[in-house]
């Protein structure tokens, strides 16, 4: 059914490169909450190296580390419940994110936690886990979630589309029209200045 869809449907249903993988999972499985937990998994495991490698209370990092893990995934979890919620009663399409910004901020983010761990700098912790945190979050509820409902709708057998091809198409003859009607007048007033 998807092939059968326009191109630029297509595009705002399979998205980029990360949404395209996502969207081949089976749909319980892709579900936004899970996006988030494995975004969740994810900046936990890369957080081993800091927790090890700090400073402060060597002996009890894996207790740290483990308890910031269930945290993280948890959070991520939940984000991703309340951004398949929201996408369901707002009924929005997917929008995408600005990832120049987006993709370097966990690196970021971590390395400032890693400097902070390490003594090296003293860093406000809020800072670095929010660049940490936000980036999944807040994919999963601009892109993912939309991208999955519509997902639903196609596996309901539903068009998502249906009514929004017609006001597209609708908006796209009044601009043509009124730009044929603007370069008619343009051509006669062309022509009535050289007579």
């Amino acid at each position: 059914m998807i092939g059968d869809l326009p191109d630029h449907h297509q595009e705002t249903l399979l998205g980029a490169s990360l949404s395209r993988q996502f969207a081949k999972l089976p749909l319980w499985l892709s579900h936004p909450s899970n996006i988030g937990a494995f975004y969740g998994l994810l900046i936990a495991l890369a957080l081993l190296l800091p927790y090890r490698f700090g400073i402060e209370d060597n002996d009890g990092w894996l207790a740290d580390w483990v308890l910031h893990c269930a945290l993280l995934v948890a959070a991520c979890f939940f984000l991703g419940i309340c951004s398949s919620l929201i996408t369901a009663i707002s009924g929005r399409f997917p929008v995408a994110p600005a990832r120049s910004l987006l993709y370097p901020m966990p690196f970021i983010g971590l390395a400032l936690l890693s400097i902070d761990r390490t003594d090296i700098l003293s860093i406000y912790p809020f800072v670095s886990w929010t660049l940490i945190m936000l980036p999944g979050p807040l994919y999963v509820h601009l892109s993912w979630a939309p991208r999955w409902r519509l997902l639903c709708m196609l596996d309901d057998g539903k068009n998502p589309f249906e009514g929004i091809e017609h006001i597209h198409d609708s908006a796209k003859s009044d601009f043509t029209s009124k730009m044929d009607t603007e370069i008619e007048s343009v051509i006669d007033d062309f022509e009535s200045s050289e007579e």
